[in-house]
């Protein structure tokens, strides 16, 4: 018989075992019995160890999968949430944003990686920075209603939550800010607010769904019908109708209104006692976004009252139904009246002609709804500018005229004072408008003519004053020219070279000549062509003389789809020469043109027509066409560049670039002007300039080249600070295209002028 394991074992073996047994099954176990029982004894354990095991892995791998698809789910739900979510740590730099934050401030992930908060929101009000300051000490922060101005200057509303977070240390690790945008809320509670108290009008209003089914009205229409609110509301707008005009006259006023979207006139109505009288009505459609009319406001007044019908008729003969201001008839008759008194009593006066500029783009980018607050608003900053003595009149269209009286009997201090007045008009509508949540930058040019002459009369006054207005858009407008007779001579020129121009398209008169670019090295990598006109018969004429011709009257489109076409020939004959084969061909591009629908079709069919290759055609674009609409630019840059277009700013450094565009754009290179260049040697200003445009470049992975180069110093500093290519009377000067096979065979003499 086996003796028994307690009596087999010595003590210390004993002690082992069990701290092993311990160790390895995580249990205790009596070491007594037999080695066989004590076996079954380990291996029940066991087995029940390695049980328990599977079901703690399986438990575990079941968590795992749950915890998976829930944090797949909570940044679902994180990432569309419509509120913008960030997390700050305590530096304020960035952890965590969700989509709609960075969507809401036209932001990338890019953007901000690395940055600290301000850094990315330089215009954040400052009592930010105490919100956050008192969130990072453990406090929650909230606001319903916080406006906040953004880079572009638009007007935001937006809800905003700031809550500090915790790390598992239990230590406050940042901040986390919960924003919700509500312009669109907010701008809607303005216009209710502007409703009602336009509604409050002594005109009668009342607003039908489209069907004619009355929604509301206002205390003036039940004072004019006898009709109260409740009585009104749920019925047709028939329950007005006399028996004055027949079906033949509403069938045509509802024709008028689907067609127009408007309808004015007199009408006969029919109160609640049965009394028959007659107002005048105006109907205008409301519609949607989608420019769908979904209601239609009607205004009337009665007109029985005779002092009533006239001062209809007044209003309706005089003045501006949507500004309020005289109109042209009036202007006339008044500036007739001025005309009169100017010639009794010596005393010079001034008629000022303003044009809103630009106002075309923003009537058509952003509605005409948009359009006519901004001229409301103009009206008002001008009857809030002027003296009492003086008027003024809407023309028409963005056009307004100020008459200015009894400036001064000397014609000298006459012209100071009215351009005194002209400037502090300049300056008050070029004040930031509000509109709609958005603060809209809009200039003038004014044009001035003065007045002291029985001869004159106001016709002529109307036409001096609009040349003049003319100098004022050709000097760059948001500027006051005045009118003397010199002008007349120049317009008459104009005149006689727009019709030039028209002829040179037909007549084979232009031409392209072409200036050389080089590299650091001297040898010739490009050129860049340059239009030239040479009327038959006659001398050529400058560019800087046909060239804003061209653009002011729209033939710059032409010309330079001609320019587009003669150029990818001349890419396509260099191809054939394995000397010029691999130049690149730099052609300037118009604004006009560059905004033309059919622009990247009129390329690729230039392109494949010519045979020339895409990467040797290189578009030099002004700055001031890159900063107007954006996105679109954008898009029509990428759509060029996917065929292997090559892109340049011209002129860099003279317009007004932004910074946060400039990088966006699917730029190639950047032109440092030769405005730049002129005085490099000598002037501080412009070698700073100069310096910061290459270093400029450079962080943005741009080429440079800088035209004007004519001297030696100018190329070696350009040379020294970085500067990669050159242009100018150094290398060569504009010449036709058979010059260039001359100054590929003389590049062995360094900076030789070859043409």
């Amino acid at each position: 018989m086996e003796p028994a394991f307690s009596t087999s074992v010595d003590n210390d073996k004993h002690r082992l075992l069990r701290r092993q047994l311990r160790r390895i099954f995580g249990m205790e176990i009596e070491p007594k019995g037999n080695l066989s029982t004590l076996l079954e004894a380990v291996s029940n354990s066991y087995y029940e160890a390695d049980s328990e095991r599977h079901l703690l892995e399986n438990a575990l791998e079941v968590n795992a999968r749950e915890l998976t698809e829930t944090n797949k789910k909570l940044r679902l739900i994180i990432e569309n949430t419509p509120a913008g979510i960030v997390m700050l740590d305590r530096e304020m730099r960035f952890l965590f944003t969700n989509q709609r934050w960075l969507q809401d401030r036209h932001l990338t992930t890019h953007d901000i990686v690395g940055k600290r908060y301000f850094e990315v929101n330089p215009v954040t009000p400052s009592h930010w920075e105490e919100t956050l300051r008192r969130s990072l000490a453990g406090a929650t922060e909230s606001c319903e209603e916080d406006p906040t101005v953004q880079q572009d200057g638009r007007i935001e509303w937006i809800r905003w939550q700031a809550h500090p977070w915790y790390a598992a240390d239990g230590v406050i690790g940042g901040v986390i800010l919960i924003t919700e945008d509500i312009t669109e809320r907010k701008l809607a509670e303005e216009q209710l607010r502007i409703a009602a108290v336009a509604f409050q009008s002594r005109d009668g209003m009342l607003v039908t769904d489209t069907r004619g089914t009355i929604l509301q009205v206002n205390q003036a229409f039940t004072e004019v019908t006898g009709y109260r609110a409740e009585e009104a509301v749920g019925r047709t707008a028939a329950l007005l109708h006399s028996d004055r005009q027949d079906a033949t006259f509403y069938r045509n006023m509802w024709e008028a209104i689907s067609r127009e979207g408007h309808w004015e006139g007199e009408i006969w109505n029919r109160r609640k006692d049965g009394g028959v009288y007659p107002e005048w009505l105006s109907i205008s459609g409301v519609r949607d976004p989608s420019s769908k009319i979904t209601h239609y406001l009607g205004i009337f007044s009665s007109i029985s009252d005779p002092k009533e019908a006239e001062r209809k008729i007044l209003e309706l003969a005089f003045y501006d139904s949507l500004t309020g201001l005289p109109n042209r008839h009036l202007l006339l008759d008044r500036l007739q009246q001025a005309l009169a008194s100017s010639t009794r009593n010596g005393q010079f006066g001034a008629v000022l002609l303003l044009d809103l500029d630009h106002f075309k783009t923003i009537n058509d980018t952003r509605g005409h709804a948009v359009g006519d607050e901004l001229l409301v608003e103009v009206a008002s900053r001008l009857r809030d500018t002027l003296r009492e003595t003086d008027s003024t009149a809407r023309l028409g269209g963005d056009e307004f005229v100020v008459l200015l009286e009894g400036l001064h009997a000397e014609q000298i201090a006459a012209a100071t004072i009215a351009e005194t007045i002209a400037e502090k008009l300049r300056a008050a509508i070029s004040q930031p408008i509000p509109l709609l949540g958005e603060m809209r930058h809009i200039t003038p040019s004014i044009g001035i003519t003065l007045f002291c002459n029985p001869k004159e009369d106001a016709d002529t006054l109307l036409r001096q004053a609009d040349l003049a207005l003319y100098q004022a858009k050709d000097a760059g407008r948001n500027t006051i020219r005045f009118y003397n007779p010199r002008m007349q001579a120049v317009v008459d020129t104009r005149v006689e070279m727009e019709a030039g121009l028209r002829n040179a398209l037909t007549s084979g008169e232009f031409m392209l000549h072409y200036q050389a670019q080089v590299d650091a090295n001297n040898a010739l990598i490009g050129a860049e062509a340059l239009l030239r006109w040479q009327p038959h018969g006659q001398a050529m004429i400058s560019p800087a003389d046909f060239i804003p011709v061209a653009e002011n009257s729209g033939l710059i489109v032409p010309i330079g789809c001609w320019v587009l076409d003669t150029a990818c020939d001349q890419l396509a004959a260099w191809a054939h020469n394995p000397t010029t084969r691999n130049l690149v061909l730099a052609v300037n591009i118009s604004a006009g043109q560059f905004r033309q629908p059919d622009f990247i079709d009129h390329i690729r069919s230039a392109l494949q027509r010519s045979g020339a290759h895409p990467t040797r055609l290189k578009l030099e674009l002004t700055e001031s066409l890159l900063l107007e609409e954006v996105e679109k630019v954008i898009k029509t840059m990428m759509a060029l560049k996917e065929i292997g277009i090559r892109f340049a700013i011209d002129d860099f450094g003279t317009g007004y670039s932004s910074l946060a565009y400039l990088k966006r754009l699917p730029l190639d290179q950047l032109k440092i002007d030769q405005s730049f260049v002129r005085d490099i040697a000598i002037d501080a200003d412009d070698r700073a300039i100069v310096q910061a445009i290459i270093s400029l470049a450079s962080s943005l992975g741009l080429h440079v080249i800088a035209e004007g180069v004519e001297t030696e110093a100018q190329r070696d500093f350009l040379a020294a600070h970085g500067c990669q290519a050159y242009q100018g009377y150094l290398f060569g000067r504009p010449a036709p295209a058979d010059q260039i096979d001359k100054l590929i065979h003389t590049r062995s003499t360094p900076h030789a002028c070859l043409f």
